[in-house]
């Protein structure tokens, strides 16, 4: 028997557009669990409250607002949170919704970064959730049909134009492989993903890219965000987690398949990023599972 996410199938019909859940209740129950659908949670009063995305998980504030791309495993448990008065409004929305040819148009560009970011999913910061808050709870009042959708459209798009926002699974974890617009970014990238379990060297990846080490480091950090250091920490620990959670591999070895070479400097660069230890992070996960 295995650990399994348990797959919901919704009750969105072929010709619904989304499906709506406005509720009242005094804990959080549900277990881990993904869905072809994409969602937009909204949470309020779950101050302690835990969020799993992917291989995110985070104690919550009094509000919380993510939107989780199909298939996702996520759910919301109690952990510390103590309020009896949680306020949930879930929206689940199938995928391809604004179809494929109609978001690719110029005007869209932000919503297509936005359900390419979901993949990973993306938690709103305290600003953006108190920008649209009204009209996130005002969207169960609005006349059904098709000014309810154009409410949820615009919240979208709303939500597309926010930088208040952070990712939650990490790319490896969530098998997410971009393309930047960057040639030379992307052929570094695939290099790291194919060799990550290895070692790595800058001279390797400052060659792929055709400039000197140094410049290349400041290059990659512009385009990126990150350090290359950073990065290819972050592609290793996605694996690693992805391992501890599909897995029943010591952490050991899951620590040198995932291209570490010590099993403390794992450890803790683990919880370093991830909050917790590698040993921790898979009794969360599973406690959240159910068994199938």
């Amino acid at each position: 028997m295995t650990n399994k996410v348990i797959t919901e199938v919704t009750p969105l019909g072929e010709k619904d557009c989304f499906l709506m859940v406005d509720r009242d209740k005094d804990a959080f129950t549900y277990p881990l669990h993904k869905h072809e659908e994409m969602e937009l949670n909204f949470v309020e009063q779950c101050d302690g409250a835990r969020r799993i995305v992917g291989d995110s998980i985070e104690v919550l504030g009094k509000y919380d607002l993510v939107l989780v791309g199909s298939g996702l495993e996520h759910t919301w448990d109690q952990y510390d949170c103590t309020s009896h008065s949680i306020h949930e409004i879930t929206i689940q929305f199938p995928p391809d919704l604004l179809g494929e040819q109609f978001l690719q148009k110029n005007q869209l560009s932000s919503l297509r970064t936005l359900f390419e970011n979901a993949k990973r999913g993306v938690a709103f910061e305290l600003p953006a959730i108190m920008e649209l808050y009204g009209k996130i709870t005002g969207i169960t009042s609005a006349q059904p049909g098709f000014y309810r959708m154009l409410s949820l459209l615009e919240i979208l798009y709303e939500l597309s134009l926010q930088t208040n926002y952070h990712l939650l699974a990490s790319k490896s974890f969530a098998n997410v492989k971009n393309q930047p617009e960057s040639r030379r970014v992307r052929a570094v990238e695939e290099y790291i993903d194919q060799h990550f379990k290895g070692e790595i060297r800058l001279k390797t990846l400052s060659d792929i890219a055709g400039m000197t080490p140094a410049a290349f480091s400041r290059f990659f950090r512009t385009r990126t965000g990150k350090t290359v250091s950073d990065y290819i920490i972050d592609i290793r620990l996605g694996y690693a987690a992805r391992l501890l959670v599909d897995t029943h591999t010591s952490v050991a070895e899951i620590c040198y398949s995932c291209g570490f070479n010590n099993i403390s400097n794992f450890n803790r660069i683990f919880k370093k990023k991830k909050g917790c230890s590698p040993t921790a992070f898979r009794d969360n996960y599973h406690k959240s599972k159910i068994i199938i």
